[in-house]
């Protein structure tokens, strides 16, 4: 992979991964990367948006081009974050996750998370119902 994709590739990819609920902004992903505690990995394909606050890191989003699925693209980024992450001081990692994406499920519990938790109705979706948000943890091997 190469350097991270400006506000602007991630917005238009985070369109395009996204179709059942709001993507984000090119605007909200600007306000994340000028924050000292986020970062991103990756590239237009397939990127990863992680936030560092003292020991604990929070995958806010990963987001894979349709056209770049099933490559290993998302697979190789968690493993980057997460390196990444426990460089910054991160021991702990979250992230969650809408409980219909069993793609994504399937990926977080290969990576080593696990369920911590839930958010009833959370995601909302276009002209169906909301889906409750699975919470996820992993305590990352060789932090301090």
């Amino acid at each position: 992979m190469t350097s991270p994709p400006s506000a602007a590739a991630m917005a238009t990819t985070h369109a395009a991964a996204f179709t059942q609920s709001r993507p984000w902004t090119k605007a909200e992903f600007a306000a994340f990367l000028d924050s000292p505690l986020t970062f991103a990995v990756g590239d237009e394909r397939c990127f990863a948006l992680v936030r560092v606050i003292v020991d604990e890191a929070e995958l806010l989003t990963i987001a894979t081009h349709p056209a770049h699925r099933r490559q290993g693209l998302a697979r190789a980024l968690m493993t980057s974050w997460r390196q990444l992450a426990t460089q910054r001081g991160a021991e702990t990692g979250f992230l969650e996750v809408a409980a219909d994406n069993a793609a994504a499920t399937d990926l977080y519990r290969v990576c080593g998370f696990s369920v911590c938790g839930n958010r009833p109705g959370y995601y909302r979706r276009q002209n169906a119902p909301p889906v409750d948000a699975i919470l996820m943890r992993q305590a990352f091997a060789g932090a301090k």
